[in-house]
């Protein structure tokens, strides 16, 4: 694990501690792990995923490709405008589990509306045999479209940014890219930028993620979650509280709430971090989660 030096920052605040992982720590981190064993998806389902989300981007450049040419463009500019697709949300930060939705953020060029995303788009994936639902919901706050495809949940949300073309190596975290968007655009295009950031500003990636996964069922989970726990793990029992649309927290939220933890325990393991989380949040909130 890379050791992170007093010169290095990560957040608003230097860390609380830049101690390793006790010898406690390193073995609650293997109890921890063997605990969420059930949560990862198998290695068929992960290229079950992958070959899904190869599909879809197809789909994608055919649909812009389509959009162009009712918009006149000529035959080389409509091959050549581009398209591509960023996930976010669960399946972005890594802590996706069997089952899980992936979020797709769909992104074109400026000749692409919404319309043409609700309309061409939704018609090839209805022709796509892999496709068993597709159905829009336009008048979300952020418009998407709800699709199931070979089983997997995906949840389709777009964005017109103001390029002829869309390179494949295009960088969302770059804020030029917001210049003369509509508010809908802006909103599509933060799920994708705010996933990015959080797993640029945690100091180490694999244990933001193994933390983030336990919090997640910790607060998914009626139940008791640890088997083997020290006093420091009292407020580890499952609360159901993993709901936005309940008024709890939502999958972003927690993310965040443990990035910062991370920040602060820059070289922590899974356990240390989980550990601090509930001792930090009981002291942040006046009610404790």
């Amino acid at each position: 694990m890379k050791r992170w030096n007093r010169s290095e920052q990560y957040g608003v605040t230097p860390p609380i501690s830049r101690d390793g992982p006790s010898a406690q720590e390193i073995a609650l981190a293997a109890d921890l792990m063997n605990e969420l064993k059930g949560t990862f998806e198998s290695a068929d389902e992960g290229r079950l995923r992958e070959a899904v989300l190869g599909r879809v981007t197809k789909h994608v450049k055919e649909f812009i490709y389509q959009a162009c040419i009712r918009r006149n463009l000529s035959e080389q500019a409509a091959r050549n405008a581009g398209g591509k697709i960023y996930t976010f949300g669960s399946y972005r930060l890594g802590v996706h589990g069997p089952g899980s939705d992936i979020d797709t953020l769909v992104v074109a060029p400026k000749h692409v509306d919404r319309q043409d995303f609700m309309d061409i788009f939704l018609e090839i994936l209805k022709k796509d045999e892999w496709v068993e639902e597709a159905n829009p919901v336009p008048e979300a706050y952020v418009p998407v479209i709800d699709a199931k495809i070979k089983g997997i949940s995906m949840d389709f949300t777009f964005a017109r940014l103001a390029l002829s073309v869309i390179p494949d190596d295009l960088d969302l975290g770059d804020d030029s890219i917001l210049k003369n968007l509509d508010e809908k655009c802006v909103r599509s295009l933060n799920g994708s930028r705010s996933t990015d950031a959080v797993l640029r500003l945690v100091p180490n990636v694999h244990v933001f993620r193994d933390a983030l996964r336990a919090i997640k069922y910790w607060a998914q989970r009626p139940l008791y979650l640890f088997s083997l726990v020290d006093e420091a793990y009292v407020h580890a029992l499952g609360r159901a509280i993993y709901s936005n649309v309940s008024g709890f927290l939502g999958g972003v939220a927690w993310a965040l709430l443990v990035a910062r933890v991370c920040q602060l325990y820059p070289n922590g393991n899974s356990a240390t971090i989980v550990r601090r989380f509930f001792l930090i949040m009981s002291m942040w909130w006046v009610w404790p989660i």
